[in-house]
């Protein structure tokens, strides 16, 4: 199984993740949102598997900054937008593997998801 972690280097829950992943040692590639350009499709399609509030972080430093013009209704191209311009917006780790899309880590889910 092929899996791609999404998230931040410097994100503490992110470093949690990797770390279990190699504890557990399953292989997966590692995707820094600060370095790449996630296309809209991609966004799109976590969207529609997981829902907006899943996937955004409204608790977060960068939703808190936002001009609240931002804010409004969270349409899909208005999501896709944001996340593109702001992709700390994402709650992360976003992990695709088999074509699942799981958000955030969460020990028991992951030995569920993960088969460890």
């Amino acid at each position: 199984m092929s899996i791609i972690v999404f998230g931040i280097k410097n994100c503490d829950t992110v470093k949690k993740a990797l770390k279990w992943l190699k504890e557990h040692k399953v292989d997966y590639q590692f995707e820094d949102l600060k370095t790449i350009q996630l296309p809209a499709s991609t966004i799109e399609h976590w969207v529609n598997e997981v829902g907006v509030d899943t996937l955004i972080n409204k608790r977060g430093t960068t939703w808190r900054k936002l001009p609240e013009d931002d804010k409004g209704e969270l349409t899909l191209p208005r999501t896709v937008h944001l996340i593109q311009a702001h992709p700390t917006l994402l709650k992360r780790p976003v992990v695709v593997a088999a074509g699942v899309i799981t958000v955030g880590f969460d020990e028991a889910v992951w030995q569920e998801r993960f088969g460890v």
